[in-house]
């Protein structure tokens, strides 16, 4: 049977999946049964002797399963048991597919600008100007109709519309279409989220979009993107926030290794590569890793909650993952899991583009609303549905003959991206070895620890680095915390989270204040982290107040006692003292001499620190951390 006679003969009622990945002269189709099932536990891997290849649809609402908030709209974790896998040549299925171009009714964003520039504004005054996290995603959706809404029709877009990115999109890491009964998705994503492959874990957050102007990119206008503050701590951000993912499933934790640029027809984003290593079932890995901070935002549990409260309708599967899981040799399953972005949804023909922009504290309200446009517009192109820009398409096609080189190749670009490393804490950087250093170089072997989650998975990437600093490390969260076990560790570490120190209503806040109170008041070592601190700094009488401006991913050169450290901050409220002040009753202050925004603390049997010690922008963490772990332990 020939391509074209393979693509003609899909019944309207089958299902089907079309896949191109990035760097293959194939399209691979999968046909087979599809199963809904309720939790990642369910899709049905087989035993070995036989196992399966499965691929699955997974939505939004499955964040649940991480005791995270979502809306949920019923969108099934569908599931297509692959009977047959084809590799069929690009060319062949492009040249067998319909490419009359379909026109769409009635299009326009269900959210007016004006609505989501408000919907902008109150998330940077209300949430991250509260403290409840660092960046936050929120979506809209472009919707239309096409003319007819039968299985036939919709199934005829869907073919239309893959076409029209195989040969107009460059750049995306899964080129698909997902036709099923009454779920229908075509994309064209750029990211790689989670890849499990041979034992080793890959991640790959991406960030920022810069959309190419009109006639294509030039080395000036992609200068002034990679120069942009927000752009760069966007970035910066959601490596933290992956990286707390990878902490969780990798035995070494992660290392980072970029930034790149990742190049599409028409839009242009920064990323970096997580790799590490990991023997858990790749379900579980997906499990740990939903979703994707660059589509949700951070800390992740709590940007959940803020995505309930200020969007208006559930997200389907936008922000979820497609996953194929593929058997090895090694009598598991490889996973390949992309995320959900840069698709248009069918389904009773109304056509959906969710897309969304990622608020920082200094967002710029009618700055957000334009990145849903140029998100939306990239789109639109891709399939044809709205006019492409032929221009751009010449000049960012791979192909095509380029005698000055594109912006992406020039000196200063590279040296732009390269810069970004500098300042970036050489411990993620580096290979690791997955455990302890030797006993000379692991100064609390033998020591143990448990640490609190205060609901910000940064706790994965202390415990980490409290590892490799040679303590045995048990992260507990703070509504299952046990006080016997915490008794008995060596130090109690209580972690950062979300939120407002001096909230009397949290019962989060009230858990985390008794555990610091109890420590303190046993005399046993007690080490706090950023809200921990703040509530440390409470009871030795220290005020707490807003910051005029909040510290979410900010790096900064700090004293901390007798030492500069550079170290990257994520908080909205201070501990404060008179300027000068170095003693507060038996704790010695580490404050910013002009304001008297309060560091670090330490005392007998204790310290703490406002930065996070942990995140790639803490160039001097690993050694401040040992510095204020070996006072807790040995008042040292």
């Amino acid at each position: 049977m020939t391509t074209a006679d393979r693509i003609h003969a899909l019944p309207t009622e089958s299902a089907f999946v079309l896949l191109a990945r990035e760097g293959s002269d194939s399209v691979e189709l999968l046909t087979g049964e599809i199963v809904d099932v309720l939790d990642l536990a369910d899709i049905p891997l087989g035993a070995d002797g036989a196992r399966r290849e499965v691929f699955a649809l997974v939505p939004y609402r499955q964040v649940r399963e991480r005791g995270f908030e979502a809306q949920d709209d019923g969108a099934p974790l569908r599931c297509l048991l692959v009977d047959e896998h084809l590799h069929l040549p690009a060319d062949e299925v492009r040249a067998a597919l319909p490419a009359e171009p379909l026109p769409l009714h009635d299009g326009g964003f269900d959210l007016s600008d004006d609505e989501y520039a408000a919907i902008v504004e109150r998330v940077i005054a209300e949430e991250i100007g509260r403290g409840e996290g660092a960046n936050f995603v929120i979506r809209r959706d472009y919707t239309a109709r096409i003319d007819a809404a039968t299985p036939e029709t919709e199934r005829i877009a869907a073919l239309t519309w893959f076409r029209a990115l195989l040969e107009h999109e460059r750049g995306a890491y899964w080129t698909f279409a997902v036709v099923t009964p009454g779920v229908v998705a075509v994309g064209a994503s750029p990211e790689a989220h989670v890849v499990a492959q041979g034992g080793v874990v890959t991640m790959n957050p991406i960030s920022g979009t810069f959309r190419h102007p009109a006639g294509g990119s030039t080395t000036a206008a992609l200068g002034e993107f990679l120069s942009s503050a927000k752009e760069t701590e966007e970035l910066f951000m959601v490596v933290d926030e992956e990286l707390k993912m990878m902490s969780a499933v990798c035995s070494d934790g992660g290392r980072i290794t970029g930034p790149h640029l990742k190049q599409m027809s028409r839009l242009t984003h920064t990323e970096y590569m997580l790799r590490g290593s990991s023997r858990l079932d790749p379900r579980d890995i997906l499990r740990e890793t939903m979703f994707a901070p660059t589509v949700t935002g951070s800390p992740m549990q709590n940007a959940c909650t803020v995505i309930r409260r200020h969007e208006r309708k559930p997200r389907g599967y936008y922000s979820g993952v497609a996953a194929l899981f593929t058997p090895n040799d090694a009598g598991g399953h490889d996973l390949d899991a992309p995320i959900l972005i840069r698709t248009v949804y069918l389904a009773d023909g109304r056509l959906s583009v969710p897309v969304g922009a990622t608020l920082v504290r200094h967002s710029d309200p009618a700055g957000e609303v334009g990145e849903t446009h140029g998100k939306a517009a990239g789109v639109l192109g891709a399939i044809g549905a709205v006019a492409r820009d032929t221009a751009a398409e010449s000049r960012e096609d791979p192909d095509a003959p380029s005698p000055a080189g594109t912006p992406a190749e020039d000196p200063g670009i590279q040296a732009l991206l390269a810069s970004r490393n500098a300042r970036l804490a050489e411990f993620w950087i580096n290979p690791q070895d997955g455990g302890a250093q030797s006993t000379a170089a692991a100064p609390f072997a033998g020591r143990t620890a448990v640490v609190v989650d205060a609901e910000d998975r940064f706790t994965t990437m202390l415990a980490h680095q409290l590892r490799h600093l040679g303590l045995e490390v048990h992260i507990q969260p703070w509504a299952q915390s046990d006080d016997a076990e915490i008794d008995a560790a060596d130090l109690l570490v209580a972690g950062p989270g979300p939120g407002d120190p001096r909230d009397g209503s949290s019962a989060r806040i009230a858990r985390m204040r008794e555990l610091v109170a109890r420590r303190r008041a046993s005399g046993r070592p007690l080490l706090a982290v950023c809200l921990s601190h703040q509530i440390l700094a409470d009871s030795l009488g220290i005020e707490l107040a807003p910051l005029a401006s909040p510290h979410q991913g900010l790096q900064k050169s700090v004293p901390v006692f007798g030492q500069d450290a550079s170290i990257g901050f994520y908080n909205t409220f201070t501990a404060r003292v008179a300027p000068g002040t170095t003693a507060v009753g038996v704790a010695e202050v580490s404050a910013d001499p002009g304001s008297g925004d309060v560091y670090a603390l330490r005392g007998p049997g204790f310290a703490s620190v406002q930065g996070h010690l942990e995140s790639i922008l803490s160039r001097d963490g690993m050694t401040t951390l040992q510095r204020l772990v070996g006072h807790a332990l040995e008042g040292r």
